[in-house]
């Protein structure tokens, strides 16, 4: 896999000319950046910053959002320049979420393991009701944050999946993986159109249930549709954690990204304790 070549249609695809549900996209010379229409949080997702002009196009953004009164994520990437990108942002206030490794497999060398059908009972979400299970899920992985913002936070992310399994099924799948008929696990893909790339996201298990396979299980299954539907790559932000465990299924690293949260007034940020289970 040529990564040079993978990581330059990553920048087309999945930055510049990515177009988020319930968001519209401004397209600027220097950066691009996706609107919530809702009570959502907005993102530039793509910038192309000089020395000369970065605190100009940081304070540019700002000043948009804030005439939308609406928090928004600045989405880093290694390779975006300049190099004190990072530091430019923290200087404005940005918070610093944590740096993940973006790892991409091409689906054709995907390895045979996940290739065969799920060792586990996996089940793709069909129904709002099903839902139901990742919320308890996602409440019990989270219960080390504080209860209400749990809550509300739980209540936004199934309201989200609820609306895109009723509006566009084929933009987004959920897998719910089973245990004597009790979701322990579950995680998502999403595609878009003319895109050669399928994202990986999401996906908690419960404490009890880790380290048992599921999470192979649930990459198997969500592998096996790519690949039905054509798709040419599978790419993940992968924790340090769990970035060990896909480079064994094949995944190769690209690049980092790391996300700096801009907020009106600074709220607590939910960070996953921990939930790999391979």
């Amino acid at each position: 896999m040529d990564l040079a070549h993978v990581l330059a249609l990553m920048d087309r695809h999945q930055r510049i000319e990515l177009l988020e549900r319930g968001c519209h996209r401004e397209v600027a010379p220097e950066a691009v950046r996706q609107i919530h229409q809702g009570q959502g949080t907005g993102m530039v997702i793509h910038s192309r910053l000089t020395e000369e002009n970065a605190d100009r196009v940081i304070g540019e953004q700002i000043a948009a959002f804030r005439a939308l009164d609406q928090d928004f994520e600045w989405k880093l990437y290694g390779h975006d320049t300049p190099s004190n990108l990072k530091d430019r942002l923290l200087t404005r206030g940005f918070t610093a979420e944590d740096a993940e490794s973006v790892m991409v497999l091409e689906v054709e060398n995907a390895p045979a393991e996940l290739l065969r059908p799920p060792a586990c009972d996996i089940r793709r979400v069909v129904a709002p009701a099903q839902l139901a299970g990742i919320g308890r899920i996602h409440e019990s992985v989270w219960s080390s944050v504080d209860p209400e913002y749990v809550a509300a936070r739980t209540a936004h992310y199934l309201a989200a999946l609820t609306d895109n399994l009723i509006h566009d099924p084929e933009r987004e799948s959920v897998y719910l993986a089973y245990s004597v008929g009790i979701p322990v696990s579950y995680a998502r893909i999403t595609f878009q159109e003319e895109d050669p790339f399928a994202g990986l996201w999401g996906g908690s298990t419960l404490e009890a249930h880790r380290r048992k396979g599921f999470y192979t299980a649930l990459l198997a299954a969500r592998l096996q549709e790519a690949k039905r539907r054509g798709v040419r790559f599978l790419t993940l932000d992968a924790s340090a954690m769990s970035r060990p465990i896909v480079e064994r299924h094949g995944f190769q690293f690209v690049t980092t990204t790391q996300p700096f949260q801009w907020r009106h007034s600074p709220g607590q940020r939910m960070r996953c304790p921990g939930n790999t289970d391979d």
